[in-house]
């Protein structure tokens, strides 16, 4: 018989292929939670759906935001009929998002990041608590935006230092910390130098790697190439870079 974690992962994927994903967060969270009275951390699947169902609705939340705030500044020109009730509902969806991201911003906190125990999903977490913080800095004012531009920033810088020690440079969980990252420090801290050096870091130490890793490949082709034709070929002739890997 099925358990009740298996249950609501089963009921995740329906609610995903049924474009459901209010309902999807709900079961995720379930799972989450049966995780957390195990004493364990979500596998990879469950970490994977849980993102998606909640950059999802968030996402959709978001878009719905920077629709009606554009209409909320071409009626404010002119035509003041409508502009409260744009207000009214701008305020409502943002509402909307603030108790999204406070939602899966109390689960990584709670759960998910003290319970990570391999690198990859201690970045994956923290990245994610940087995202979603980042979510709250692109509408919020005064000192509520500070504070989201503050945690989201601890977060990154948190993902940042265990990816440096931890993962490569193409490994791409950190290439999508990267990515966060330097949008955050564009968009949000208004860095666009800073947001520059770390693309350009991402890119030239993944691009390095991956050279390394060609060349590796090419050896292994060549091998192939030589060893198809005459299985006796003198066995003086074939590739050994392995000292050169990455």
């Amino acid at each position: 018989m099925a358990g009740a974690r298996e249950k609501n992962m089963y009921m995740a994927k329906l609610a995903e292929k049924a474009n459901r994903y209010d309902e999807m967060v709900e079961f995720m969270e379930k799972v989450a939670a049966a995780a957390a009275e195990e004493g364990k951390e979500l596998t990879l699947e469950e970490r994977n759906l849980l993102s998606v169902a909640y950059t999802t609705i968030v996402d959709d939340r978001r878009n719905s935001r920077k629709i009606v705030s554009s209409t909320e500044q071409e009626e404010s020109r002119g035509n003041e009929d409508y502009a409260a009730d744009i207000r009214d509902l701008r305020a409502k969806i943002e509402d909307d998002l603030t108790s999204r991201c406070a939602g899966i911003l109390r689960l990584l906190d709670a759960s998910l990041i003290p319970s990570a125990s391999a690198a990859h999903s201690k970045v994956f977490y923290n990245k994610m608590k940087g995202d979603f913080h980042r979510y709250l800095a692109e509408f919020k004012t005064g000192s509520e935006r500070e504070d989201a531009a503050k945690s989201a920033l601890a977060a990154y810088n948190s993902a940042q230092d265990i990816a440096m020690a931890e993962l490569a440079w193409s490994h791409p969980i950190r290439l999508n910390l990267c990515l966060g990252f330097s949008v955050f420090y564009y968009r949000i801290l208004d860095s666009p130098g800073q947001a520059r050096t770390l693309a350009k870091q991402a890119l030239d130490g993944a691009n390095a790697e991956h050279k390394a890793s060609r060349r590796l490949m090419q050896c292994i082709e060549n091998n192939l190439e030589l060893w198809t034709p005459d299985p006796k070929l003198d066995r003086s002739d074939d590739s050994d870079d392995s000292d050169d890997s990455a």
